[in-house]
């Protein structure tokens, strides 16, 4: 019998259909063994694709069974687009999608990034956000945000969730990273504590959180599970480069309205 989806779900989303998928439960092998959900820019009739696709009908039964997935090609940026039914090869290049249509499921891949999902209930609206650094710096959570408020969302409702990602022990920047951030603001100093040296510990994590609670979002919770630290459990972009591996795989989030 195949392993089970392994779902990582937020109390803050208690009761909505979501999940933090990590690398256990899929059919992919080798480096990428397990829930591998990245097509890396494929053609999608590419055989290659094959355990791919199964791997995403495993997550969407896991989390909304019958919804359809959508999802965007990710660039690291903050444009956040309305879902609609694109297919694969036309998904808009923008790094959060949100909607208020039932029956549809939004996906967000990771491999360390920080994955964002959201909800404001009592408007029926969602959102998922993928929040890399320069996208965080570059304010895709308020992208986010100001997207679901124009399809009737408030944000003084709306609750967020910030996903398995390379937590602050794993993640070694240098002091031209940090001397970046500092410009961006002074608060940004707590982010980082010294590491070896003219090296920092930067908290993606923290940052992430901090951005929703500034943008007016009371309800943030934060799962703190470290993609890097977890090979058994998560995908790593940064573990696989230091292990010298030709490739990684890659997790999916999703949320979506029943």
């Amino acid at each position: 019998m195949a392993d089970p989806v392994e779902v990582f779900r937020a109390e803050v989303l208690d009761g909505l259909p979501h999940g933090f998928l990590g690398r256990r439960g899929g059919v992919s092998v080798e480096q990428v063994a397990g829930l591998d959900m990245g097509t890396r820019a494929m053609d999608p009739a590419d055989p290659r694709l094959v355990p791919v696709w199964e791997n995403r009908r495993r997550g969407v039964a896991a989390v909304l069974p019958g919804a359809r997935l959508v999802t965007v090609y990710q660039v690291h940026g903050a444009d956040c687009v309305v879902a609609g039914d694109w297919d694969e090869a036309g998904r808009p290049h923008a790094d959060a999608l949100v909607t208020d249509r039932p029956g549809m499921l939004l996906g967000i891949l990771t491999a360390d990034c920080a994955p964002v999902l959201l909800a404001d209930r009592q408007a029926g609206v969602i959102g998922a956000a993928h929040a890399g650094w320069k996208g965080a710096v570059a304010g895709v959570t308020d992208s986010t945000i100001a997207a679901m408020e124009r399809l009737g969302a408030d944000r003084a409702r709306i609750a967020a969730a910030v996903g398995p990602c390379i937590a602050q022990a794993s993640y070694e920047v240098d002091a031209a990273f940090r001397g970046g951030f500092l410009a961006d603001g002074a608060d940004c100093e707590r982010f980082f504590v010294p590491g070896r040296a003219d090296h920092y510990q930067f908290d993606l994590e923290g940052y992430v959180a901090a951005r929703l609670k500034k943008a007016g979002i009371a309800r943030v919770e934060w799962l703190g599970l470290d993609t890097y630290a977890d090979p058994d459990r998560f995908f790593s972009f940064r573990r696989a480069t230091h292990r010298g591996e030709a490739d990684y795989g890659r997790q999916i989030s999703l949320i979506g309205l029943a």
